[in-house]
């Protein structure tokens, strides 16, 4: 897009990745109805409070969801407002690149000088004024200049979790926030390495948040996956013809190039651009997390749903059956989920490993519906 085009000339939409399998969170997170369909922070999905969070920035009729065919249904019934049309399965997963080449024909279908953010369906944000106006300075430089925005969060301790952007220099003001040159991006750290990048200061979390004008992000996806860029034209051949969406992604979904935007595009480009999140954030990427959004009783424990504990320290206890009764005793730092057909009783430094549990699980004939 050229530089210095007047701003909001083109139309904004919100593409949202919700397609995540959420085996982290079960036995409550199912393949049916994961982590972004339930209520695993608040009292709605995160799906649903992610929508929320948006109202003051798009209608809910210009966001568009990836998900997955078998989670369709279940974010129309968690999202009724959003328009049916605009809500996408995938047949099979084919990682965030294909994502983001499918958004970018849905959108340019719609808009060929539209811009678009593609967002994760379920962080934590208390603040959603501060997600908003981080939000319009990125569609105010990614409609200005052409750049791949994305939104670097203030590292409040040092994690080793996450993948970080270090901050370049300024590219100016838009929107009434600072836009930054990104230097580099670095893969998860060890735990000094992450210390070095807290202390230095220039070092911001890597949310996975990407705003972006529809013919910058086709340059790109043109210059660095051209095979897979390539692949998507027959999608787009196939709607200019009246052919039905699920129909065309059955048919070429699954030969797609499997990869992430990040190595991809992303660590590849020279336009990238980034600005400081004016929110909270936090992904809630396993069970221990969800401690950091509920009051802890005076031994540390954690509890939502019924429980009873005596000489139990630092555990979560998470249940949304009334009528059941968690009774902890004599044990500390665990991680006990009860659900109507499967209990877990996991010790908190092995949250990472549920993910191989599920899978171990899901081996099985008689536990497949389980998972």
């Amino acid at each position: 897009m050229a530089q210095g085009k007047p701003l909001q000339m083109s139309k904004r939409f919100i593409v949202i990745m919700a397609g995540g399998r959420g085996e982290r969170f079960w036995p409550e997170s199912r393949i049916a109805r994961p982590k972004q369909l339930l209520p695993i922070v608040g009292e709605k999905a995160m799906l649903a409070q992610t929508i929320e969070r948006l109202a003051g920035l798009v209608s809910p009729r210009d966001i568009f969801i990836i998900t997955n065919i078998e989670q369709r249904e279940a974010v129309l019934e968690v999202c009724p407002e959003l328009d049916p049309a605009k809500v996408i399965g995938e047949p099979i997963g084919r990682d965030t690149a294909a994502a983001v080449g499918l958004a970018t024909i849905l959108v340019t279908r719609e808009d060929p000088e539209a811009s678009f953010a593609m967002l994760p369906a379920d962080a934590v944000i208390h603040d959603a004024e501060g997600l908003c106006a981080t939000l319009e300075s990125a569609f105010a430089v990614a409609e200005a200049q052409p750049v791949l925005a994305t939104i670097g969060i203030t590292a409040s301790f040092p994690a080793t979790g996450y993948g970080y952007i270090q901050q370049g220099d300024s590219m100016g003001e838009y929107a009434g926030r600072e836009v930054y040159q990104v230097k580099r991006f670095v893969e998860k750290p060890d735990q000094a390495t992450a210390e070095t990048y807290l202390e230095a200061g220039d070092y911001f979390w890597n949310a996975g948040m990407f705003i972006w004008s529809a013919p910058a992000i086709v340059a790109e996806l043109e210059k660095n996956t051209p095979s897979l860029w390539q692949a998507l034209q027959a999608i787009d051949a196939g709607l200019a013809a009246g052919q039905t969406v699920d129909h065309l992604l059955a048919e070429h979904y699954p030969h797609l190039e499997k990869i992430s935007i990040d190595y991809a595009i992303i660590e590849k480009a020279s336009n990238v651009a980034m600005l400081e999140s004016g929110f909270d954030w936090d992904d809630v990427g396993e069970w221990p997390a969800v401690a950091r959004h509920y009051p802890a009783d005076a031994q540390g424990n954690v509890i939502r749903g019924r429980a009873e504990l005596a000489d139990a320290t630092n555990n979560i206890i998470y249940s949304r059956d009334d009528e059941h009764l968690v009774a902890l005793l004599g044990v500390k730092d665990l991680i006990v989920v009860k659900t109507a057909d499967a209990t877990l009783v996991c010790h908190k430094e092995k949250a990472q490993s549920i993910k191989a549990l599920v899978n171990q699980i899901g081996a099985k004939e008689a536990y497949k519906r389980l998972i």
